[in-house]
């Protein structure tokens, strides 16, 4: 067996994102090279690692076994790492931090100067649903989560970062007459719904049923961006957070439409499981924010008070 530490990692990259194109964008490498460190990681085992299958790439059930030893010994080199960076007084490890989608607006500029001040961590940040999220949490697969709605069937501890605001909005150019009618604004507008086990959606549902508004067309899109784009381009209108609509709503491409009930108020929290152990990493990042979130919030949130 002559496998390095390279092939270890792209191979347990290949194995998380089930796709040799995602991996090689992830470890910033060509698709050709990953697919070249594949072949030859292959080619020291008797049995398939992968299996494609209608062009469809799938890991094999030895492979799953090799992926999970790979990702042991990762953990013990990375380990090393951290251990000689500590002898040297530096902090040094890894910080996992799992963020619902919309979060990736904010999660960055509280993490900024941190990384910065310390070289020796690795961030690793999951941008995904409420529902990928809360399960990461109770899987204890991160160090913290960031989300707007706390689940209730957890025992956590909170960092509370800032506000987080939503409001009804849609391109003027499109839905100007009808959105400023005294009329359900969704009679005659389509009404576009982030996925289900989205915070967004939770959100716009609840404000449904309290103003007792009845939709008519839906369209269902699985991403903030993407539900920001069909905005735009005059699809309909969508219930979304302030902070990921900033430059739209300065070049005029969507617009906020007051109505009853909205704006819908919540809080940015960054969470962990009341029962985890936090890593000396977890600690000070903490302390951090205690010491920042003040300056990290006059500085690249004060847009928000025109709102």
């Amino acid at each position: 067996m002559n496998y390095t530490l390279h092939q270890l990692r792209i191979f347990s990259e290949i194995v998380e994102k089930q796709s040799i194109t995602k991996a090689s964008e992830a470890l910033y490498l060509t698709q050709p090279a990953v697919s070249i460190q594949l072949k030859n990681f292959q080619e020291q085992f008797p049995i398939p690692l992968t299996e494609v299958v209608g062009r469809k790439l799938f890991i094999t059930d030895f492979g799953k076994e090799i992926a999970h030893s790979a990702e042991r010994i990762l953990e013990e080199v990375d380990g090393i790492n951290y251990r000689m960076q500590s002898f040297k007084g530096r902090l040094a490890g890894r910080l996992k931090i799992s963020v619902v989608s919309t979060g990736k607006y904010v999660m960055p500029y509280f993490l900024s100067g941190f990384m910065k001040a310390n070289s020796g961590v690795d961030l690793v940040m999951d941008v995904t649903n409420k529902s990928r999220v809360v399960q990461s949490l109770e899987n204890n697969e991160v160090d913290f989560a960031l989300v707007s709605v706390l689940p209730d069937h957890l025992k956590l501890n909170k960092a509370s970062l800032m506000k987080n605001v939503l409001y009804l909005v849609a391109n003027p150019n499109h839905y100007q007459k009808i959105l400023l009618s005294k009329k359900m604004f969704v009679k005659d507008t389509p009404l576009i719904f982030r996925e289900p086990g989205s915070a967004t959606r939770a959100a716009m549902e609840g404000y449904l049923q309290k103003s007792e508004t009845m939709v008519g067309k839906r369209i269902e899109l699985t991403s903030n961006e993407a539900v920001k784009q069909a905005v735009i381009a005059g699809l309909g209108c969508s219930i979304m957070p302030l902070i990921g609509i900033k430059n739209e709503l300065k070049e005029g491409t969507l617009k906020i439409f007051p109505k009853r009930y909205l704006p819908i108020k919540t809080t940015w929290n960054l969470v962990w499981l009341a029962s985890k152990k936090l890593s000396p990493v977890a600690h000070a990042f903490l302390d951090y924010l205690e010491k920042e979130k003040a300056k990290i919030i006059n500085n690249d949130f004060d847009w928000f008070e025109k709102y």
